[in-house]
């Protein structure tokens, strides 16, 4: 004799299971909440005053060579700075370097990553190896890339045979872009790939067995069940990268100085406080930085649209 569940007590069972998955969520919250607050409210403590210092000198006609002489703008230094072509062509060249490297480090520190998962053999030496360029100095490493590409004495025009020996990289914009790019994929792509990594510890060898054993090639295992099941970890990845990136500033001063073109924001903030004492428009720069900062990391969350119930296998 078989039983049957009734529809109503099929909606209760659901409800139910709703309501636990939501209590469970509301509790992992707290405790989340509960973990991070003492890193949040130092953060604070540290950079709060900073923030609204710069907040308020924004408001200022302000300049170190004349400290006395401070008249009040409003939303002047902000209107100067939205107007100026100038702020439109450094912003075009942090997003541009922002997409470029973050895009390329996505694919090559996936590949990376694979490598670190499955390797068998010496797996702390090959992992240790991948991630040496991380552990240099920016600094560091941004002179040795300038050397890497100089006319003059560098390897890189002589190992590509396609490239004239003399060919500056640093006389034209284009290519100057392309050495910053490059010397910025090599420094960042392993801390990518440990992300990444860690997102690939994630995925259950049953299933990847599972999709194996139905007949799916290499490629329908990659896209159909490995990076489905690494959403979250591949938004925190994008996420923290492309936060970086936009804030690029230690390889443009090494390397090019702003010349040619290659401005960042956060290059022209720095020479609009240190360089010319501008304290009024460098602070309403800087300002404007960390809300487009904002700004891009709402786009990342909303274009991934991470469900961490979904991840956690709730329903």
């Amino acid at each position: 004799m078989s039983t049957t569940v009734a529809p109503d007590d099929k909606r209760d069972v659901r409800r139910a299971e709703r309501a636990a998955a939501s209590d469970r969520s509301k509790a992992e919250n707290a405790l989340g909440l509960k973990l991070v607050a003492p890193a949040i409210v130092l953060m604070l403590i540290v950079t709060a005053f900073p923030m609204l210092r710069a907040l308020y000198l924004s408001l200022f006609d302000y300049s170190l060579t004349a400290p006395d002489d401070r008249n009040f703008r409003g939303l002047g230094n902000y209107v100067t700075a939205l107007s100026d072509p100038l702020f439109w062509q450094t912003t075009a060249n942090t997003v541009l370097i922002m997409v470029v490297t973050v895009a390329v480090e996505l694919v090559v520190g996936f590949a990376f990553a694979m490598v670190m998962h499955r390797v068998i053999f010496a797996r702390g030496i090959v992992r240790t190896s991948i991630l040496i360029p991380y552990g240099i100095i920016t600094v560091v490493s941004g002179f040795a890339w300038q050397f890497a590409f100089s006319y003059k004495n560098g390897f890189v025009n002589y190992w590509l045979p396609f490239i004239e020996d003399n060919f500056d990289w640093f006389g034209q914009y284009s290519s100057a872009m392309a050495a910053i790019m490059v010397s910025e994929i090599w420094k960042t792509t392993p801390f990518m790939s440990l992300l990444l990594l860690a997102g690939l510890a994630q995925v259950s060898e049953d299933m990847i067995e599972a999709a194996q054993v139905d007949g799916a090639t290499w490629w329908q295992r990659l896209w159909k069940v490995i990076l489905p099941n690494m959403r979250s970890a591949i938004m925190v990845a994008v996420l923290f990268r492309a936060l970086d990136a936009y804030r690029i500033f230690d390889n443009i001063f090494v390397m090019t100085a702003g010349a040619e073109g290659t401005e960042s924001i956060s290059f022209l903030t720095y020479r609009q406080v240190i360089e010319q004492f501008q304290l009024g428009l460098g602070s309403a720069l800087s300002v404007l930085l960390f809300l487009s900062v904002l700004l891009v990391a709402f786009l990342i969350v909303k274009v991934f649209r991470v469900d961490l119930a979904a991840a956690r296998q709730e329903s």
